[in-house]
């Protein structure tokens, strides 16, 4: 009896190789990457990232979008998004930790995962030195 699929929980999309690569880093260190859809921005207009998205999300049936910056083309095409699918939530400026401790909790609800894993990414920024 083969082992059934994990469901993709989040999309992470973002500039260039971004997404990929966190999405790596979180395969590496928890084996948890197949919880992510990713999507890049390169060689697309905002419309095509919207349709991408838009995409995306139906066809994983996710309800949290990750992106890399809060001004950038991913986060205005997700925004638009989220005037036609208000059960949607969009997380920006993420880090690693936040995504670790997403992808650890994938028994929550993804958007309370989601919520609760900002905290996580927050904290985990520090400063040492001058």
């Amino acid at each position: 009896m083969g082992s059934a699929a994990i469901p993709v929980r989040a999309i992470v999309a973002g500039h260039g190789t971004f997404a990929s690569g966190i999405v790596s880093a979180v395969e590496q260190i928890a084996g948890r990457g197949d919880l992510f859809a990713t999507v890049s921005n390169t060689g697309l207009s905002l419309d095509d990232i919207q349709q991408t998205l838009s995409r995306a999300l139906d066809d994983s049936g996710a309800r949290v979008i990750f992106t890399d910056l809060p001004a950038g083309s991913c986060t205005m095409a997700v925004r638009r998004l989220l005037r036609e699918r208000p059960g949607v939530l969009l997380v920006t400026g993420i880090n690693l930790s936040l995504l670790l401790d997403f992808a650890m909790h994938d028994g929550d609800d993804p958007v309370q995962a989601a919520q609760a894993a900002l905290e996580r990414g927050r904290a985990s920024m520090t400063v040492h030195g001058a």
